[in-house]
């Protein structure tokens, strides 16, 4: 089945356009994700209840580990189908989408095994207290123990229909569930409600995922016969190309994640040493970052179809052109909302607490962590790029010198030098030096693809 829609888009389309095609649906799809992730711990935090927010904030890290999932199945996948596209190889594509699917499924359903099963070391692991433990556990149980495969399938599930250019039905599909989240937020959490407190939380989550993944089924079906995406059995084949083309990018992004989850672990287990109240300042203030990162990530994966399937047709001017527009806007976008962070970091804080010192510790957290985000879009769009070629290694790279090499050496040596508050300026000593080399690497990658066509 060749779709002259999509070929259209992704050959003939301007670029500017192209890009906010694909771009657009995603970044706004990643901000109410956001926003659903500061609505619980809004709600949250409308308990003045310090020990209820850190028990969002401490779980964090488990969910943060669902993407290692997610990339391994929807990044790998969908990269892996976009460059299928661009070959006009369309059995692969229905197989890597079908691989995919059932990879996620699989995988989520024993991540939920494992962390039931030892739950007691995973919540000493991610530095609950005998204050805190049961808050978390119970949050825990409807995000995870329940919520694993809903949570997961709803993302693996928006790559796949993204990677064929559908950005907008894979942003309404994440959205759906996310909206739901916020609406069934306030009714699960707060006193006037069932409340329940951060399980509230979890509850609310649980449902919206399942929302989101009945979209997704919905829209697959309606359009079969029109879709690259399958989730037929049929379409599983285990095809030593196809598991080879998933893995090479999809370990890598999901290694990639499981470092973050690491970095995040540290970062907390640090944080709790200065109690409840700085748990709850750090949570509050990654949260407020969260939102400028996802709008980043958000453009970055939102280009990735067309930047994989340029590649792969031997269109290196169209993919360069697509490449510079993106760093253009996103780096422009991105030092503004770093000057607007900083200067209002207070305000910004105090919108969720009103406990004084949970403000003061959010106001010099969130100054720290917002002066990565400049650079940190770069080392996003480099990250991208990778994974839109099926460069997986070179993304492999960039996650380990920005976890293992840089970051975490910097938490443990920024927080002796400078004890809690140093803790938020590791991300942006590592981001300066990943930017440049994102930078470097992306313009190597251009020079030698239009070096070999020349060639040809």
């Amino acid at each position: 089945m060749e779709d002259t829609q999509k070929i259209q888009l992704f050959e003939h389309t301007p670029i500017p356009k192209a890009v906010m095609t694909l771009a657009v649906p995603t970044i706004v799809s990643s901000l109410v994700m956001v926003l659903y992730n500061l609505a619980d711990t809004y709600f949250v935090a409308q308990l003045n209840d310090s020990i209820q927010n850190s028990a969002v904030t401490l779980a964090a890290p488990v969910l943060l580990a669902f993407n290692a999932v997610n990339n391994l199945f929807g990044v790998g996948a969908s990269s892996m189908m976009s460059r299928a596209l661009g070959r006009k190889d369309y059995e692969t594509v229905y197989q890597s989408s079908a691989l995919g699917f059932y990879g996620a499924f699989f995988s989520a359903a024993l991540f939920s095994v494992l962390y039931t099963a030892f739950r007691t070391p995973f919540l000493t692991v991610l530095g609950a207290d005998a204050t805190t433990s049961a808050a978390t556990a119970e949050y825990l149980k409807w995000t995870v123990t329940c919520g694993a495969v809903p949570s997961i399938l709803n993302v693996v599930l928006a790559y796949l229909v993204r990677s064929e250019g559908a950005s907008l039905h894979a942003s309404i599909g994440t959205m759906s569930g996310c909206i739901l989240n916020i609406i069934l937020d306030p009714i699960f959490i707060l006193p006037w409600g069932l409340g329940m407190g951060a399980a509230g939380a979890g509850l609310a989550t649980f449902i919206s995922n399942c929302a989101a993944c009945c979209y997704f089924f919905v829209l697959l079906y309606i359009k079969r016969g029109r879709t690259y995406v399958s989730v037929s059995p049929r379409n599983l084949k285990l095809k030593k190309v196809i598991i080879i083309g998933i893995c090479a990018v999809g370990i890598p992004a999901s290694i990639q994640n499981l470092l973050n989850v690491t970095g995040m672990t540290v970062l907390n287990n640090f944080t709790a040493d200065f109690g409840s109240d700085a748990v709850a300042a750090m949570g509050i203030s990654q949260k407020l970052n969260m939102i400028p990162v996802q709008i980043a990530l958000g453009f970055s994966q939102g280009i990735m179809p067309l930047v994989g399937y340029n590649y792969a047709s031997g269109d290196v001017g169209r993919m360069k052109k697509t490449i510079l527009f993106a760093g253009k806007i996103i780096a422009a976008f991105m030092a503004a909302v770093t000057v607007c962070y900083y200067l209002c970091a207070g305000q910004l804080s105090a919108l969720f607490m009103e406990n004084p010192a949970v403000v003061d510790y959010g106001t010099k957290f969130l100054r720290g962590l917002c002066l990565a985000m400049p650079f940190l879009c770069m080392d996003f769009l480099g990250v991208g790029v990778f994974q839109s070629c099926g460069l997986g290694k070179n993304a492999l790279l960039f996650a380990i010198l920005r976890k293992i090499v840089l970051e975490i050496p910097a938490l443990f040596i920024l927080n002796k030098l400078f004890p809690l508050y140093g803790l938020a300026y590791a991300q942006f000593s590592a981001e300066i030096v990943l930017s440049v080399a994102a930078v470097a690497v992306m313009y190597a990658l251009i020079k030698r693809l239009e070096r070999d066509k020349r060639t040809l």
